[in-house]
């Protein structure tokens, strides 16, 4: 596999060509563009990621720290905690959103959710019992 961040790159840039749409692995998936900036070093990041739509709000989108089935979070999922605000990119709009984790009843309903409409998500989880729950985050437009 290519290095995350060359992958990234290629995912973003493709993303922007298409008004939003990519091939490959995320192939007719809603992907959404995070703006963030790391808690630690500053430093500005997009980071492509498969969303869920919410069924109750169409101002409100869900995100996965699957990490793919890793045993840690991924960064981005402490960068935007820590802010509790990013931007978004979704086809050709941007805009800000306030930033909550969604636990409980309510994170494994919208897991489930998640995990049938793309196997690999009921995958991620399978590798990650026992050592981590996977976070899910809202975002709300704001």
């Amino acid at each position: 596999m290519p290095e995350r961040n060359d992958w990234n790159a290629k995912i973003i840039d493709e993303f922007r060509a298409n008004q939003g749409r990519v091939g490959g692995f995320f192939q007719d998936a809603p992907i959404t563009l995070i703006h963030h900036r790391g808690r630690k070093s500053g430093r500005a990041y997009v980071t492509p990621v498969m969303y869920l739509s919410s069924d109750d709000d169409r101002d409100v989108m869900y995100i996965f720290a699957t990490k793919q089935g890793a045993p840690d979070n991924p960064a981005w999922y402490y960068n935007l905690v820590t802010a509790g605000t990013a931007d978004v990119e979704v086809g050709t709009d941007m805009f800000p959103v306030s930033i909550s984790e969604v636990t409980g009843p309510e994170r494994e309903r919208v897991y489930a959710e998640q995990a049938r409409r793309y196997q690999n998500f009921g995958e991620y989880a399978q590798r990650t019992s026992g050592v981590r729950t996977i976070p899910v985050l809202a975002l709300r437009r704001v």
